[in-house]
């Protein structure tokens, strides 16, 4: 599902609280960070994920890779902050999913 704006500016007010779960750092981006990111998806649906400063890759190359490889989309950007979002695939962690449908 793609989003839209209101859908959009509706998650980013959702995840104002939210402090970053994950980070890219020297090691890179890889296929096990991306299924790891998956999972948490699952569980939450929209977190946090920031880049640290040894980190090679800079904000577009990884908004970029996650997109490219895994249905995850960016919400957000803020600095070295992304904000990702997934719908979840179980029905009892779908809480935010579905009032971002309800905003289509």
């Amino acid at each position: 599902m793609k989003l839209k704006g209101k859908q959009k500016r509706f998650l980013r007010a959702q995840a104002h609280h939210l402090n970053p779960i994950f980070s890219v750092g020297k090691n890179g981006l890889n296929q096990t960070w991306l299924a790891q990111l998956d999972g948490a998806l699952q569980k939450r649906e929209l977190i946090k994920i920031n880049l640290q400063q040894s980190a090679d890759e800079t904000v577009e190359e990884v908004q970029a890779y996650i997109e490219d490889n895994t249905p995850i989309q960016v919400v957000q950007t803020i600095g070295r902050v992304l904000v990702l979002f997934q719908p979840a695939s179980e029905e009892k962690y779908q809480d935010l999913s579905l009032q971002v449908k309800k905003l289509a």
